[in-house]
């Protein structure tokens, strides 16, 4: 992570996500970075989806009555922890060959208060419960205007990217 990244600890733009995350359009599901903190005890991010009317899932998902489906909620939800892992590996200076992606192992507690619609910004606040070796554990909960719409503790692993670069040499 160059300097300038580190002065603006905090706040990541999509080009930074970018970095952070293999997702592409139309699975990239985390706009912004607004807070994060990967020191102390209490590992914790803050992200944002902005939800449009042009996602490509809305034109199946209720066109009528277009509603977010709770499983992409969670995958957003997801990305932003993974964020926060793909920072903290770089502050850390742990090559991308030692430890890859983030991907998900289980769901926990999974509950959908209020629906996420066109229109609206879903934060999404991670906390980290638990990390040991490559196996973490999550805490979710995603809001919209000051609203809980969605909760969850999510489990991950940390995939070794060795497998990817094989073909590449």
């Amino acid at each position: 992570m160059s300097q300038s990244d580190k002065e603006v600890k905090g706040v990541y733009d999509i080009n930074m996500i970018r970095k952070c995350l293999p997702h592409r359009y139309p699975f990239l599901m985390v706009d912004r970075i607004v807070e994060i903190d990967t020191a102390g005890d209490v590992k914790k991010i803050v992200g944002y989806k902005n939800v449009t009317v042009n996602e490509p899932f809305f034109q199946g998902h209720f066109p009528d009555e277009p509603v977010m489906p709770g499983v992409l909620i969670l995958e957003s939800m997801g990305q932003v922890g993974s964020v926060m892992m793909a920072i903290a590996r770089m502050e850390n200076d742990i090559p991308e060959s030692e430890l890859g992606s983030a991907f998900l192992t289980t769901v926990y507690e999974a509950k959908f208060r209020k629906p996420v619609v066109p229109g609206d910004q879903l934060r999404t606040e991670a906390t980290l419960l638990r990390f040991r070796g490559r196996i973490g554990k999550m805490k979710f909960v995603g809001t919209v205007d000051g609203e809980v719409v969605a909760e969850a503790v999510l489990g991950f692993v940390i995939a070794s990217n060795l497998t990817s670069q094989e073909g590449d040499e």
